[in-house]
């Protein structure tokens, strides 16, 4: 009866896990996080009197969405050159 219950716990874990990977991938994570940066950006730049912040916190903002690519080839270059475990 024990491995039983080990078992569900295990595959209980597993799906927290999985969602909670999901989740940190997810277009969804970046798309609401980008709004957010946005704002804060936007209410900091406001806040200097800054000229155009609703146009200059596009670009941290953009910089935000590209640091979240994947680019699959330099990650296949990282883990057959520089990984190589």
């Amino acid at each position: 009866m024990d491995a039983k219950k080990e078992i569900q716990q295990i595959k209980e874990r597993n799906k927290k896990v999985e969602a909670d990977k999901a989740w940190e991938t997810s277009t969804t994570r970046k798309i609401i996080i980008a709004g957010l940066t946005y704002l804060v950006i936007v209410l900091f730049l406001y806040t200097l009197n800054l000229p155009n912040p609703l146009i200059n916190a596009i670009i941290p903002t953009v910089g935000f969405l590209l640091s979240t690519l994947t680019l699959s080839f330099l990650k296949k270059f990282w883990v057959e050159k520089i990984y190589k475990k």
